[in-house]
């Protein structure tokens, strides 16, 4: 019987105090937990890797403009949530909005692809909007199966065909996550959206969608969900139930008040950390930056 289950076994019974007083029995401890870390580490370090390259106008200034204002907006967002992620349980993040078209995809690329700069912070972002998807267009990525295709697959019974006439799969917790990809250039992973379902709705309520976000908790430091808007549909809805926290994007000139306050009443007042306002017109300090970051080439300038 090994040192670390003799520990164990004393907490169990109330004995473990003075038990970590032993050397040999702490790096035992130690030793273990960083075995369970580094295979975590190497499952998502096997994903299959794609190299990324955002379209033009596509305002992801976390991976292409990384010294501008706007990109110190969101490397502030990304302190304000470890921050809070020290006083509650915070790692599956929702970012949506009231109605589309109002930068909730470009809001969660970006904060992705800021928390990811943080050493050893592994950072997963998903494409929960299965009906209408922009972030892999947004990425410069093609049409690749995502997470509609597991949802699908993981329906699947033992012993029956499942997709495309492959065998059923043998249970959910035993499914590998060859559907995430690690996004060269990056520095965080992504879960495409996929091809649209015609079931969608049923697929996204059932358990299966659960079951993935415990494996991927397991996994990854921060989740950062892309998801559909409030207003129009109910998916929003069913992604706030399994998050932590939830980030609200309005768009000054086209967000409305009433439909602002809509959506409020329709998710947990609690649930909701705060609210991201994107294209705001108030931007006297763009000039102050401007004179404060000095260009490489005069930085050694007096």
């Amino acid at each position: 019987m090994s040192r670390l289950f003799e520990a164990l076994q004393r907490s169990e019974s109330g004995h473990f105090s003075g038990a970590l007083e032993d050397p040999a029995l702490v790096n035992e401890l130690l030793e273990a937990a960083e075995r369970d870390a580094n295979h975590v580490l190497g499952e998502t370090e096997a994903l299959p890797a794609l190299e990324v390259a955002p379209r033009a106008g596509s305002r992801l200034v976390a991976l292409t403009d990384k010294e501008s204002l706007a990109a110190e907006k969101f490397r502030f967002l990304a302190v304000r949530l470890r921050q809070m992620q020290q006083t509650r349980t915070l790692k599956k993040l929702l970012v949506t909005s009231t109605l589309p078209e109002e930068g909730k995809s470009m809001v969660s690329a970006n904060l992705a692809a800021t928390l990811a700069r943080r050493q050893r912070q592994k950072v997963l972002l998903i494409e929960g909007d299965l009906r209408r998807p922009v972030l892999a267009r947004l990425l410069g990525l093609g049409g690749i199966p995502g997470l509609a295709e597991w949802l699908e697959q993981s329906e699947s019974v033992p012993g029956q065909e499942g997709k495309n006439g492959q065998p059923g799969k043998q249970g959910q917790g035993d499914r590998p996550l060859g559907e995430i990809y690690r996004l060269q250039g990056a520095g965080f992973w992504f879960l495409p959206a996929g091809e649209p379902p015609e079931n969608l709705l049923e697929l996204l309520q059932s358990e299966r969608l659960q079951d993935l976000m415990n494996q991927l908790a397991a996994r990854f430091d921060w989740i950062i969900v892309d998801s559909p808007p409030l207003l129009p549909v109910a998916d929003a809805s069913v992604w706030a139930r399994l998050a932590d926290g939830m980030l609200l994007v309005v768009r000054e000139g086209k967000t409305e008040k009433r439909q602002l306050r809509r959506a409020l009443a329709s998710v947990d007042a609690s649930n909701v950390l705060g609210v991201v306002i994107n294209s705001c017109s108030t931007a006297d300090e763009k000039h102050y930056y401007a004179r404060y970051r000095k260009a490489p080439a005069e930085a050694g300038k007096p």
